[in-house]
């Protein structure tokens, strides 16, 4: 009989151990996509910073297929953001995409910036219209932008119009915010206007 109490304890401590390990396999999962998303971003502030000062783009680190394009600040955010050129899942895994094909930062027209929602873009949840932003461009010179529209669009349906001639700013990720869906159809859509 002491034998089974004893096999049983070792089989329950087992079982607990087990739970314990997949409990922190989880977590620790998505502590690392958090702590890879903040610790990028303090490497692409120090090539942005290298950007501005040498007058060419500076990869942050050596082995990336992008680089910084712009500084965003979001002050009633708390929010200091550098984003990388191209919205590919390679560097949205590191920070904010430049959408290929629209304005860069320091030309007139369209800019188009696409983020996650659960790290990088999560604070454009609770963004108001009105509210003013900041970018800066590779010449280093700041530019505000007010928030005019707050719209979710299907990508199914509807494919987001994009006007090249107007200067905007378009900050997109996925909609709803907190779901554990993957990629799922909807966009949460800011657009703000140059002040």
């Amino acid at each position: 009989m002491t034998s089974i109490t004893a096999l049983l304890k070792d089989y329950r401590g087992g079982i607990s151990g087990l739970l314990l390990f997949t409990g922190l396999l989880c977590w620790g999962n998505s502590l690392w996509i958090a702590g890879k998303a903040v610790v990028a971003q303090q490497l692409i502030e120090s090539a942005w910073k290298s950007t501005l000062s040498e007058g060419h783009a500076v990869k942050p680190w050596p082995w990336a297929d992008t680089w910084p394009v712009a500084a965003m600040e979001f002050p009633s955010q708390n929010e200091t953001l550098f984003a990388l050129a191209g919205s590919t899942g390679t560097s949205l895994a590191f920070g904010p995409g430049h959408l290929d094909g629209t304005a860069l930062p320091e030309e007139p027209g369209t800019k188009v910036f696409s983020a996650h929602r659960d790290t990088h873009f999560s604070f454009l949840e609770n963004i108001a219209i009105g509210e003013i932003f900041h970018l800066q461009s590779n010449n280093g010179v700041w530019q505000s932008y007010r928030v005019t529209e707050k719209t979710i669009v299907d990508s199914t349906k509807t494919q987001w119009m994009i006007d090249q001639n107007r200067n905007e700013v378009h900050l997109i990720t996925c909609y709803p915010f907190n779901s554990a869906t993957l990629n799922p159809d909807r966009r949460f859509v800011v657009v703000a206007a140059q002040v």
